[in-house]
Formats: C-alpha cells, sequence, structure tokens
C-alpha cells in the first residue's frame, strides 16, 4: 500500500539572527514559495496545515541573556509537536516545512513522546552543512538557536528549550548520525567527542549518496525509527545561495535527491523536514523550483505503490537476513562503485568537479531533463541517466535498495498524546574545549 505524505508548514525564523538591524530573515516565506510550485499535488501529500509561529522580535536581547526567543521557540516546539504527532497517528509521513533549524525541537520533542510510547529509542539523521552545535561548553555564550539545534535536542543548553516535559535529551547521542558538514566545521571534534556519528561531505562522496544512506541506517540499526532534518545549506553555494549562511564545500542536488530517497526508502523512517530555504534571495523562483523538483525526486520512494507504511522496530530488532547473503550484498556495492564510469562526472565522483562551472539559474537537473530520462545500462544495474544542462556536469541517479528491517509493531493511533514525563536529568553535558562564536546563524539572533 502506498505512503500518504502530508505536508506542514513551519514558517518560524525565531531561530536565526535579523540579517539587518531593520529586517528579519526571510525563511519564513519558504513553505509558501515551494507550494507555489506545486510541491503538494506533485507529492499528492494532504495539506496538513500550517503552524503560525509568534512574532519575531528580538527586543533588547543581548549576548550572555541565553537563547534568544526561547520562551517563543518553546512555546512553538510544544505546539509543532502536537501537531506532527497527530499526523504520526493517522498513519502518515509528515513532510515538515521550515522555516529555520529551530523546528527541530519540535520534531524531537514527538519523536521523544513516541519514543516513550512504544518502549524505544527514535533515531536522528541530521543532514546540514553545519554542525549547529553550538552550547555553553564550547562557546562564549549562545543565542541563536538554529545554530544550537543539534546541541539543544542532545541535552545540551538551557533547559526550557533542550528539557521540554521533563524529556532530556530527546536523542541520544549514539542514535545521531550526521551528514554533509564541511571537513573543517568549527565542532567537528566536540561531536567526535561526545560519540556522535558524521560523515562529512568528503568522506559522503568517496563512498556516494546511496551508500551513505544505506550506512545511515545502519548506525540507527538499534533505534525503533529515525527522523530526518535536512537543512538546505548542505548544496554548495555555487548551486543553492539561498539559504542564511552558504558554506563552500557542499553537495549537488543530484546527490541531495539520492541521498533523500535512500533514508526515506525504509518504513524505519518516520518524516522529514526541510529547512532554511530563504526566497528573499530567490527573486525569480528558480532555487525553489529546483528544490521542489529535488524533494519529489527524493521522495518517490514514500508515494510509490509498493511502499509499506512507516513502522516502528522492537527496541533491539534482530537484524533480518540479506537478500542473497554477503556475496550479494558486495556485489550489489561493487556495482554501486562502478555506476558512473571515469567517475569524475558522475555522483560518486563529484568532489573532482568544484562546482564553479554551474550556471543554471537553480543549479541543477530541470523538469525537462527528468521527464526525459532514459534508461542506461551501467554494469549491470539499471537506472535512469538524466541529461545535464550546459556547465553542469552529467549525474546518474542511483535506484537504492531497499533496507532490510527488523521485525515491525504498528505505531496505531494515539501513542504521541501520552504526556507523563520521565524524570528530568538536569546534567548539561560538556565540552571540554572551547571555540569562539561561529559564523553560522551567529548570536546577534
Amino acid at each position: 500500500m502506498m505512503r500518504r505524505i502530508a505536508v506542514l508548514d513551519a514558517p518560524t525564523n525565531l531561530g536565526l539572527r535579523p540579517p539587518t538591524s531593520t529586517s528579519v530573515p526571510g525563511c519564513a516565506k519558504a513553505p509558501g514559495a515551494l507550494r507555489d510550485h506545486d510541491l503538494l499535488p506533485r507529492l499528492r501529500a494532504r495539506d496538513a496545515g500550517c503552524v503560525t509561529p509568534p512574532r519575531y522580535d528580538p527586543g533588547d536581547w543581548r549576548p550572555g541573556d541565553g537563547v534568544c526567543h526561547a520562551r517563543e521557540i518553546a512555546d512553538y516546539s510544544l505546539a509543532l509537536a502536537e501537531r506532527i504527532g497527530s499526523i504520526i497517528d493517522r498513519g502518515e509521513f509528515p513532510v515538515v516545512l521550515g522555516g529555520d533549524c529551530s523546528v527541530l525541537l519540535g520534531s524531537a520533542l514527538a519523536m521523544h513522546r513516541l519514543g516513550e510510547a512504544v518502549g524505544g529509542r527514535i533515531g536522528l539523521v541530521f543532514v546540514d552543512g553545519h554542525s549547529d552545535f553550538r552550547h555553553p561548553g564550547n562557546a562564549s555564550y549562545v543565542g541563536a538557536a538554529a545554530g544550537e539545534d543539534l546541541a539543544l535536542v542532545t541535552g545540551r543548553g538551557q533547559a526550557d528549550l533542550a528539557a521540554l516535559e521533563g524529556r532530556r535529551p530527546y536523542f541520544r547521542d549514539i542514535d545521531v548520525v550526521v551528514l554533509g558538514i564541511r571537513a573543517q566545521d568549527e565542532y567537528r571534534l566536540d561531536l567526535q567527542a561526545a560519540g556522535i556519528t558524521t560523515r562529512p561531505v568528503p568522506a559522503l562522496r568517496a563512498e556516494g549518496a546511496a551508500r551513505t544512506a544505506q550506512w545511515a541506517h545502519e548506525q540507527l540499526a538499534d533505534c525503533a525509527g529515525y527522523w530526518v532534518h535536512i537543512d538546505v545549506d548542505v548544496l554548495d553555494p555555487a548551486v543553492m545561495p539561498a539559504v542564511d549562511a552558504p558554506d563552500p564545500g557542499g553537495i549537488a542536488f543530484a546527490e541531495l535527491e539520492i541521498l533523500l530517497a535512500g533514508l526515506v526508502d525504509t518504513p524505519h523512517c518516520l518524516g522529514v523536514e526541510l529547512t532554511v530555504f530563504d526566497p528573499d534571495y530567490d527573486p525569480d523562483g528558480s532555487y525553489a523550483a529546483e528544490i521542489v523538483n529535488t524533494v519529489v525526486a527524493g521522495l518517490a520512494p514514500v508515494t510509490a505503490p509498493e511502499a509499506v507504511p512507516p513502522r516502528l522496530l522492537s527496541a533491539r530488532p534482530t537484524p533480518a537476513p540479506r537478500r542473497g547473503g554477503p556475496a550479494d550484498r558486495a556485489e550489489r556495492s561493487a556495482g554501486v562503485d562502478r555506476l558512473d564510469a571515469g567517475r569524475s562526472g558522475g555522483v560518486n565522483g563529484l568532489g573532482a568537479v568544484d562546482l564553479v562551472g554551474v550556471d543554471s539559474p537553480g543549479g541543477g537537473m530541470a523538469d525537462a531533463d527528468r521527464d526525459g530520462a532514459v534508461e542506461a545500462e551501467q554494469s549491470g544495474i539499471p537506472g535512469p541517466a538524466y541529461a545535464e544542462p550546459s556547465g553542469v556536469a552529467a549525474v546518474i541517479p542511483v535506484a537504492v535498495e531497499r533496507e532490510p528491517v527488523g521485525p515491525p509493531a504498528s505505531a496505531g493511533p494515539g501513542l504521541l498524546r501520552r504526556t507523563s514525563p520521565p524524570a528530568q536529568d538536569s546534567s548539561d553535558p560538556n565540552s571540554a574545549s572551547e571555540s569562539d562564536t561561529d559564523l553560522h546563524k551567529a548570536d546577534t539572533a
């Protein structure tokens, strides 16, 4: 049976600093911009409405005051968690359109409630160009929650955000996989010290997007399910400059499409959120169109006729035997490695392409290219081949093998309505290192 997608707007910008002293961040406009490019009808999705955020007003906040808009973000996170919970209660697949990265707090709260209800842990796949791991243990001060969301959802930082309903952490460090950060991310050593698994862009490219998705599944095999967070600044600014903190060294649209398809192509995946696209930097809508193209293609496994509804695994699942045994798995892995002959022009070899040659407005594949795809045979594995616009390296998406999952247990309706919180852990894990405030979503709120 087909998995039905429900699209929920979360147009908050409370977690970002103002672009100028007289303006507010534009990412609150992202859900509307994406809807204008027919995202919902192309996904055949139910419109789950909008969680309207409070007013953006930093007021007299100053560095050292804690996270700016903390009370508003906390209230918004509670409301967002309720709405995400109601979508999952209906057996649907939530796609949350942010907004800035602070929407992760609402998603994380919903996932912790769900994990408590089923007696298991929910994991997080964090796809982001930045680690967003600034917290009082590694920075002189905090302030912009969108640059601190991963720290907050793993229990670091002030309790009014990191311990809503007495739940702390929402995700355990060992249940988080970080993909797409830059090789020299400021907090990469802090992630390593915490035991958070990471795969920066160079490693992601070396292994390929499809195999990276498979690897992420395996890292979270002990979890009952997982949530996917995607910040579009994981993309290189050569193809996606319409974000608040563009950072060179990112991935391409085709890589994101393949990665997303691999992550959602399992009932283990419970939902996806998309954040930080800023339409103020996209006056002609070309970047919004490219994001929609990528999301629609990446979520195709969710709405495929053979797709199964999201399911939760037992707390410690017994791994299912892989089809064909180890030899078959090795053959499939080798086939993925061989998919792009010459490698330098393909997805897995995109590190050899500087991306400076991208000259199309959206920086990716046009609809006509996707619609006119033809089947290509490479290494015995059929897959669609797209004609890339002039100036863009040819990219061949990979058909991702469905990840085997353990014995399922249906979540069932009403599971997220439980409100009895566990005992609060008042400890605040800190890193021993100190660093200056990073430039990403800087603490000027």
